[in-house]
């Protein structure tokens, strides 16, 4: 598999997205109840990174079966670099307070499709 850079290239050449993402995954680390705690200065600090452009979307996630959430997230981040990503999972403060652990990978979105819909006057939206 070539480097990083290499492989971006590659896929931009061959006609492809090539946007770059940073993809978090947030796993409990103390007791639901120290989390709870934590929950409202976290979800601020979501709401600034979105608001500043640096959160792409973010959510609770199932275990394998589908079947029973588990306590871990999904949080998507667009930053300048992985370490610029780093940083702002880092000063999450589930992450920074030791409330919950994260793992972190580069994402090479390169295929797909979103459509959004906005009905500004029934007040919903629709992601597919």
């Amino acid at each position: 598999m070539p480097p990083w850079s290499e492989y971006k290239e590659i896929a931009q050449k061959r006609g492809a997205l090539a946007m770059e993402l940073y993809m978090v995954q947030s796993f409990p680390a103390v007791d639901p109840e120290i989390m709870q705690n934590t929950l409202p200065d976290h979800l601020a600090y979501q709401k600034k990174m979105e608001a500043q452009g640096s959160l792409v979307m973010a959510g609770p996630i199932s275990d394998e079966s589908g079947a029973n959430m588990i306590g871990a997230g999904l949080i998507i981040y667009r930053a300048d670099s992985f370490e610029a990503a780093k940083s702002i999972a880092e000063n999450d403060p589930m992450h920074a307070t030791g409330a919950r652990s994260f793992t972190m990978r580069r994402w090479l979105v390169n295929e797909g499709n979103i459509t959004l819909s906005v009905r500004l006057s029934e007040q919903s939206m629709n992601i597919s």
